[in-house]
């Protein structure tokens, strides 16, 4: 099966979790090529300094430094594209919006079976989805109908949530709308965000790896993402990130 991944250049989490997903990939599946879109946390094309901004502002001064921090440290590392590179995995690049023409015969002509979206930042339109003849599936780090949106992992711990989980669903025109291939349920506990962060996508890959084994052999059984029982959040607000502390959570 030949496999097309659509993500973005985030810097903190990405690199580690493709590694690991490489090495438990099915067999008979390859990665054909990757569109790499450029970072955007918060939803929506945004410039550098204005996430800057706005992450200061949001999540206060100890959030930016440490995540300035690591940000500084991944400038040192390879990047996800030297990543790919090294991994002889072709960068497709997209000039204009991931459904444009341009783009969309870009990744054509990579012929994918399947597509693959993590941390896709953009919402697919109809023609994106019918590409790949075997659709397109999209991580989610919770337990879809309920945390659609931005960041689950800090409204479920804002939300003093016991249980949060991780979905991987089938991608329609909607917003982590589609059918669920496969769900895994995970206690929080304990946890600081940054730990949750790791453990769900950590999980994420496995449940990707598992998804492209079900389809690859026709043997998925969807599980009903039922819209009367969903619940979205988008961006969080400072008196959000108060909220979240007040509960005693922590980030890291």
């Amino acid at each position: 099966m030949r496999i097309v991944i659509i993500t973005q250049d985030e810097p903190f989490y990405l690199k580690a979790n493709l590694e690991y997903l490489f090495t438990i990939l099915p067999d008979e599946c390859e990665i054909v090529g990757c569109v790499v879109n450029e970072a955007s946390p918060f939803g929506k094309k945004e410039t550098f300094m204005e996430k800057t901004f706005k992450t200061y502002k949001v999540f206060g001064f100890n959030f930016f430094v440490h995540y300035s921090i690591k940000y500084i440290k991944s400038c040192f590392s390879n990047s996800i594209k030297s990543f790919l590179i090294e991994n002889d995995i072709p960068i497709i690049n997209i000039e204009d919006s991931i459904n444009s023409r341009a783009s969309l015969n870009s990744i054509r002509n990579f012929d994918p079976d399947l597509l693959v979206s993590i941390l896709g930042n953009q919402i697919f339109k109809r023609p994106l989805i019918d590409l790949a003849p075997k659709g397109c599936i999209n991580l989610h780090t919770a337990l879809l109908p309920k945390y659609r949106g931005l960041i689950p992992t800090f409204w479920v711990m804002k939300n003093n949530e016991k249980y949060t989980g991780v979905s991987v669903f089938l991608v329609d025109e909607g917003i982590d709308s589609g059918p669920i291939i496969v769900q895994e349920k995970l206690e929080i506990g304990n946890l600081t965000q940054e730990q949750l962060i790791k453990r769900t996508k950590k999980i994420g890959m496995e449940l990707i790896s598992k998804s492209i084994d079900l389809i690859q052999r026709n043997e998925v059984e969807f599980i009903k993402n039922d819209p009367s029982k969903q619940t979205y959040f988008t961006f969080p607000t400072r008196q959000d990130v108060v909220e979240f502390k007040k509960n005693g959570k922590k980030f890291f």
